[in-house]
């Protein structure tokens, strides 16, 4: 007999007597020992830092949504719909609507309803939606209502592009905000109140031409432009269905031969879809928000060797106004003489220095220890690109 049968359950499962589980136990147990221990550090050293599927990196080249777009009508409003008066186009609707169900209204009467507003419905087809399945719609005032709240959609067509119908809308809406208007015109309102979902408020009553077996390949468009990326994509793909399987078209997109049958070709896309590989690292990038001050520093961004100063000039207007009273016989005037006070200050800046591949955190730290606001850091990047001091894409949206 050989081997080593050390734990209790090993011993357990044998029935060992006594005197051979005594033998046994005085047998040398195996141990893990230093080279061991650098084998499995250089392992997981090995292994990839990360690894996305290839359908959460890119989409299947034809298989998209479709814009909808439609006009209507919502009714059943607590006197916060349009004002006739100033939006004519909802009496006109109206009245359109009511001929076409037979009620005729003379020409020479313009009712004014507060009831009624006249809205705009989009949606989005989703790919592969099949007649009498529902989608979610958005509804957007266009008139001058104050609030949706309350209201009910009528029946509105909706259009794609080519002028196609591929829905219908209809339902009750679903408000988050709240507006509320008085008699002089004041005016209050919580988020937004004219506008309104519809959960599954749209069926489907055309489906898209199908163009997902139009070829003999199948293509995967990366959500970012990415050549190593695309690389490791290809060889992904050839190392799971064999040389040749795959190849890459350009900086996004992949082709895969696929078969003709359609169940087959859905089946391979199964396979690829949950195919793990390991994404190129994200371009140096810096993003710039100069309307809300937000600044966004990508992993990858360094600074070469660079020395920065940064003050802020400060100016300070005070306004008073003085009154010139004569006395009480003189005859004068009383008389209102403004007086403006402007002062001027510059805060003394203060320097510091970055080392050549500065980091993020390094970046960060510098500026937050000369307590530069987000409108200083903004002028700051800008100033360190324009000097080729960062090695990084700036952005400004």
């Amino acid at each position: 007999m050989t081997g080593t049968y050390s734990t209790a359950a090993s011993e357990a499962r044998l029935r060992l007597p006594d005197c051979l589980r005594a033998r046994f136990a005085a047998l040398p147990r195996p141990r893990v020992t230093g080279l061991w221990a650098l084998a499995l550090l250089a392992f997981a050293v090995a292994l990839p830092a990360h690894a996305e599927r290839i359908k959460d990196l890119a989409q299947v080249g034809g298989v998209r949504g479709n814009a909808l777009v439609g006009y209507g009508l919502v009714v059943g409003l607590d006197g916060s719909g349009d004002r006739t008066s100033q939006a004519p186009f909802t009496v006109q609707s109206l009245k359109n609507m009511l001929g076409e169900l037979g009620v005729n209204v003379p020409p020479n009467v313009n009712p004014q309803l507060k009831n009624v507003a006249a809205v705009a419905i989009h949606a989005e087809l989703p790919p592969f939606a099949k007649p009498g399945q529902t989608i979610d719609i958005t509804v957007s005032s266009i008139g001058n209502a104050v609030s949706l709240r309350g209201g009910s959609l009528l029946m509105a067509p909706l259009k794609g592009a080519d002028g196609q119908v591929y829905a219908i809308a209809q339902g009750n809406l679903v408000v988050g905000g709240f507006g509320v208007q008085g008699k002089d015109g004041s005016r209050v309102s919580v988020n937004v109140p004219s506008v309104g979902r519809i959960p599954g408020g749209a069926t489907v009553e055309r489906a898209l031409p199908d163009v997902f077996g139009a070829s003999g390949e199948i293509t995967l468009n990366l959500h970012q432009n990415d050549f190593t990326t695309v690389a490791r994509m290809v060889a992904a793909l050839n190392n799971a269905f064999g040389e040749g399987a795959a190849r890459a078209v350009d900086g996004v997109t992949v082709a895969v031969q696929a078969p003709s049958d359609q169940g087959a070709r859905i089946g391979l896309l199964a396979r690829i879809e949950n195919i793990e590989l390991s994404p190129g690292a994200a371009p140096a990038r810096v993003v710039v928000n100069s309307r809300t001050g937000t600044v966004v520093i990508g992993a990858q961004v360094r600074v070469s060797p660079a020395a920065i100063a940064h003050g802020s000039l400060t100016v300070t207007v005070s306004e008073a106004t003085q009154v010139s009273q004569p006395n009480a016989f003189g005859g004068g005037q009383t008389v209102a003489a403004p007086q403006s006070t402007i002062s001027a200050s510059n805060e003394g800046s203060r320097m510091f220095r970055f080392e050549g591949g500065t980091t993020l955190d390094e970046i960060v730290r510098a500026v937050n220890e000369v307590g530069a606001a987000p409108g200083d850091l903004i002028a700051i990047l800008e100033a360190l690109k324009q000097a080729g001091a960062l090695s990084a894409e700036l952005e400004v949206i």
